[in-house]
């Protein structure tokens, strides 16, 4: 990976890492590598509901526009609405600005190929070799500038698609939805009313910089409270740019990303829709999940953590559902990339056809003790990560101390300046021993401090 994209696009605060000068020449060296035809590439834009939204849209577009090529801009929409619209206008591209779950301060930039799909690795160095090098581009004049149009009817068009995923009818279900102040709050209250349900709804009042404040899938409890004090059937908690979410139940407990993927991987088998049988989740997914598709008669593939990752299995086996335990789901028969939105529809029509309640339907995996610790370690000191002697043998003893009753996970974030340091395992007590063990030494090694 290269020094500008991460795993998941350009991310960086906004008007310091990520300037209106990098998104501008991004434009530019994005148009100069995707071409389009007769050399003039249409590219659809998104954007999240933080305030730098707009700024960073008028630099990417102006960046495009000044090579020639033409812009259609859809406002607030969710990420996966991005890819969806990207093949539905007939587009060579699209870009999503938004910085996911991160705080208003972060945005990043996100594109897409003229099929949905995020650009691969191999594309993604082409553009930043550009943005790299001193390259002068060719700017046209008089009308061969770019010019800019408005998808008045994106955010209808990506509603009715998602509503048309099923089959199912949601009357007489009453469910909870937590838009986290971004790209949801226009379109979730809007899809479910349609299918049916009533609708309750909070962190849906964006003003540029509650996004993710204390909200949604990162923030489960407040939607977990409105379900249980409102009586409703179940909720769902989307993350900021509404490409994952998680849900809970009647009573609130949570129903995590690996739930929510054996959930409806088990409906999907029961109706003939689960492709070679299989299911691809990542390595952050809980042991309880592997369990519960062993029970199940399903088989596993295991990536990376990343949703890219997922995908890249997905496509290349042909398989109809993976994901992340954090709520990136992946339903390749409707969708390119993760959609919080189709996953609470998909999820709900699954509750719907079993005649259970979610919380009976998530009874058919046990989740183990986990501990996940974050370590703030600077991106220049990541790599050591993995030359680190010290770190190797703290990692070593835990994992010779658990056996065949746990694991031991320690990666590095490709989003955030972080090491996660992840243990499963049946008494809760020493994976959270052992996990402090090795937090403690990737942090003295790392940073020079003892995180505890």
């Amino acid at each position: 990976m290269g020094k500008i994209f991460g795993t998941d696009g350009i991310r960086g605060i906004a008007n310091t890492g990520l300037t209106c000068e990098l998104a501008m020449k991004l434009g530019r060296a994005a148009a100069s590598v995707l071409g389009g035809e007769n050399g003039r590439p249409k590219v659809l834009i998104g954007k999240d509901t933080r305030a730098s939204g707009d700024m960073l849209e008028a630099a990417l577009t102006a960046g495009l526009c000044s090579v020639g090529a033409d812009v259609i801009s859809v406002g607030v929409v969710p990420t996966p609405a991005v890819a969806y619209l990207v093949q539905k206008y007939g587009c060579d591209a699209g870009a999503m600005i938004s910085a996911s779950h991160n705080p208003c301060e972060y945005n990043g930039i996100k594109l897409f190929s003229g099929d949905g799909y995020k650009l691969p690795d191999s594309t993604e160095e082409k553009i930043e070799q550009l943005l790299e090098g001193d390259i002068e581009f060719d700017c046209p004049t008089h009308g061969n500038v770019g010019r800019v149009t408005v998808g008045e009817d994106a955010l209808a068009d990506y509603i009715e698609y998602i509503s048309d995923t099923t089959d199912c009818r949601f009357d007489g279900m009453k469910i909870g939805l937590d838009c986290s102040n971004g790209s949801a709050s226009d379109s979730a209250k809007v899809l479910f009313e349609m299918l049916g349900a009533e609708v309750y709804c909070v962190a849906d009042r964006p003003n540029g910089v509650n996004i993710n404040d204390n909200c949604g899938s990162t923030h489960i409890e407040n939607i977990a409270a409105v379900v249980r004090e409102q009586g409703l059937d179940l909720g769902f908690a989307f993350d900021g740019d509404a490409d994952r979410c998680l849900a809970v139940d009647g009573d609130g407990n949570l129903v995590d990303g690996d739930k929510l993927i054996a959930i409806n991987a088990i409906d999907m088998k029961s109706r003939g829709r689960l492709n070679k049988n299989k299911a691809v989740v990542t390595v952050m997914s809980n042991m309880g999940f592997f369990r519960s598709m062993q029970d199940n008669n399903i088989d596993n593939a295991i990536t990376k953590v990343g949703d890219r990752y997922v995908l890249e299995e997905m496509v290349r086996d042909d398989l109809s559902i993976g994901g992340e335990q954090s709520g990136h789901i992946i339903f390749l028969d409707y969708a390119t990339t993760g959609d919080g939105q189709l996953s609470a529809v998909q999820t709900l029509s699954a509750v719907k056809r079993s005649g259970k309640s979610l919380a009976q339907l998530a009874e058919v995996m046990t989740v183990y003790p986990q501990v996940l610790i974050n370590i703030t370690v600077s991106d220049s000191k990541k790599a050591e990560l993995f030359t680190d002697s010290e770190i190797a043998a703290a990692i070593k003893s835990a994992e010779q101390t658990l056996g065949d009753d746990g694991r031991v996970l320690v990666r590095a974030s490709g989003t955030e300046p972080l090491v996660r340091v992840m243990l499963e395992g049946k008494e809760l007590a020493l994976i959270e021993r052992l996990g402090n063990e090795i937090s403690d030494v990737v942090a003295e090694r790392l940073c020079g401090t003892v995180k505890r």
